[in-house]
Parts: C-alpha cells; structure tokens; sequence
C-alpha cells in the first residue's frame, strides 16, 4: 500500500474491556480526577493524525464515559471477544469490519491505543504515525529500554543456573553500559497497514519500526501497583513537562460528574 498526500484513513481504535481481574474498573478508575480511558480518548483526538478514534468496549459504563469524552462508541462488542483468552488482533478487526461493513467507511491505517499507557501523548501518537508514513513499513509499535538486561538473566536446568543468553560471551563481567540496547513494546501504540491486520490477522507486521518512549511515558497500569506508580508519579511531578500539564489541564477542563 502507498499513501500520498491525505489520500487516506487513519482509525484509533481505543481497546476497553469491562472486566478485569487485576485492578477491577480501571479502564475508568480516576487518575489525578480523570477516567483512565480519558487519557487516551484525548491523546488521540489531539494528536492531528487519526481520522476517527473508536472505544471498543463490552461495558454500557464504560461506553457512556468514553462517549462523553468524545469518543466514537458505535457498538458494544460482543461478550465472545470480551474473554480473558480473547487476542488484541480479533478485536481490532471487529471494529475496522464495523467500519467498512455497516458504514462503507475505508480505512487504510489502523491505530491501536490502550487506556491502560495514560502518560502516552498526542506528540508520541503524531511521531508513530508520521514515522510509519514515510517509511511505509508493515507495522510500527513504541518501545523502551528493558529494566533489567537478558544479557545478565539465567535459566535453570536441572537444578542448576544456566546463562540465559550463551554465545560465548561473558556478559556477567561487563558492565551495564557496556551491554548490548535491548528495548521492549511498551504496549502503548501500535500502528498497522489495514491490509496486515486483515490478511496475517496481526497488529505487529514482519520487521516493524519503532519509536522510543521513555520510562515514564511507558507506565503500563495492569494491577493496583501500577496504579500507584502512576499516581506518584503524577503528585510528584516525575513525568516529562508536557505530559504534566497535560494531566493537570485535562483534570481541571473536565471535573463534571461522571
């Protein structure tokens, strides 16, 4: 696929589950007094790249609150792709066919958010788009530096500890910065060709690019401790500047009771 000029669509699609056994509701659980959700209803919306930005959600809460901060909600999704066993890819395709099927609406780029990257911005969002754009590549997800390098891990292997990484190097006796760059997704965006997902059933094509997002920024909430983490680092102020005002100006804007 080619894109030239604006000759194309690009949809957000924001996944929301009602469930979650981790850290139960907190797709809408109130960070710095917004709505998880919110967060990433706004960082779409601003990032002047998406077309259209979508909430695909199994839950009436969840579709009223995401309704209300301007999101596109035009279905429930059905309880068979709301499971716990349910993959990322079947969902976003059920969204994207709604698009095409019942509203004869192209879509060329699709854009996978989740709420759960709250410090994720609209600039992150514009620069995975851009990028994708012009390198014309399959696929482009975020990522950021691994915590701990694999170079140092060790397996087991019949009782005994084995290098998890053993070609012939001894990284143990390196130190960290002499270690080889390993980055992870940080589960914050993903961006695909509509054809990729639709054809490999995939939101990560074959060799995709990426951009790098820092620490902070990559702040994944999947249980009550990362709620926390997230809600220190907002009161002391630990995020980059623009992502700060960011979160305080949306908690001021919107303060109406949801």
């Amino acid at each position: 696929m080619r894109f030239k000029g604006k000759g194309y669509n690009v949809v957000g699609v924001i996944l929301a589950r009602g469930k979650s056994k981790g850290l139960p509701g907190k797709n809408i659980k109130l960070l710095s007094g917004t709505p998880l959700i919110a967060y990433s209803i706004d960082a779409s919306l601003s990032s002047g790249v998406i077309d259209r930005t979508i909430v695909t959600t199994d839950d009436e809460r969840i579709a009223d609150i995401a309704g209300k901060y301007k999101a596109e909600v035009p279905f429930l999704r059905p309880k068979r792709l709301a499971r716990d066993t349910t993959h990322t890819p079947e969902v976003i395709e059920h969204a994207i066919n709604y698009l095409e099927r019942k509203e004869g609406y192209r879509v060329d780029v699709v854009v996978t958010l989740q709420p759960t990257s709250p410090f994720r911005t609209d600039a992150d969002i514009r620069r995975g788009v851009k990028k994708f754009l012009k390198t014309k590549s399959s696929s482009l997800v975020s990522v950021c530096l691994v915590n701990f390098s694999p170079y140092w891990m060790v397996k087991m292997e019949n009782g005994k500890l084995k290098r998890f990484v053993d070609d012939g190097v001894d990284y143990f006796c390196l130190e960290r910065q002499q270690l080889p760059k390993i980055y992870q997704p940080n589960g914050a965006l993903y961006v695909t060709r509509r054809d990729i997902l639709r054809d490999d059933n995939v939101i990560i094509g074959e060799n995709p690019e990426a951009i790098i997002m820092n620490k902070e920024s990559s702040i994944d909430i999947d249980g009550p401790e990362d709620f926390m983490l997230a809600e220190y680092i907002v009161e002391k102020n630990f995020i980059h500047k623009r992502n700060r005002k960011k979160i305080f100006r949306y908690a001021d804007r919107l303060k109406e009771d949801i």
